[in-house]
């Protein structure tokens, strides 16, 4: 979903936002932005892709995407503004190099699966929003995405056969461990 079909989509995208909030700031007690009951940032732009899993018109899970090479106001994607400095919660040296700014490099961030997703589901569902991520960013041209995971990544990652590599390293997001990592979609999609 973007800013172009969001008509298509009816109130999937507030919805979308909503789980945010409930996952986000009401479970992970993260310090981000809400408004209307919806966690929203300044990411959320026409520049940015959501992949929405939903069933019934209950969301499922999403995550979203953006190119490395976007751009609203001082802000471009949530990595590189760490580097820079914009962000207070993410640390500056969060990448072992300069953030790139490549069209064929895409940054994924709020990935998450709902909490009424069953145990015996969640993995199903991680690979189905795992591969519309990469399905959506390769058909956009890129070949790689960048994203902030849980430090326990490597386990799901190797569950849903992703292949991804540490970019970056620990540092704690509002008390949960993360990690940056570079997932290679092409090899994922082959």
């Amino acid at each position: 979903m973007s800013f172009r079909n969001i008509h298509e989509h009816g109130t999937l995208l507030a919805k979308y936002l909503e789980a945010r909030k409930s996952i986000f700031i009401d479970t992970l007690h993260w310090n981000v932005s809400e408004a209307g009951g919806m966690e929203f940032d300044q990411y959320d732009t026409p520049a940015c892709q959501w992949i929405v899993l939903h069933q019934f018109g209950e969301i499922v899970g999403g995550v979203r995407l953006l190119p490395t090479t976007a751009r609203c106001g001082i802000y471009s994607y949530m990595l590189r503004d760490a580097q820079r400095g914009l962000l207070d919660s993410i640390p500056t040296d969060v990448l072992f190099f300069e953030a790139p700014v490549r069209a064929n490099v895409w940054e994924a961030t709020r990935f998450f699966i709902a909490e009424t997703v069953p145990a015996a589901r969640r993995l199903s569902v991680q690979h189905m929003l795992f591969e519309g991520m990469a399905r959506t960013a390769y058909q956009n041209g890129a070949s790689s995405i960048l994203g902030i995971v849980p430090a326990v990544w490597s386990r799901w990652a190797r569950r849903i056969g992703a292949d991804a590599t540490p970019v970056g390293p620990r540092f704690s997001i509002d008390g949960a461990a993360s990690q940056p990592v570079l997932f290679n979609i092409r090899n994922y999609l082959s």
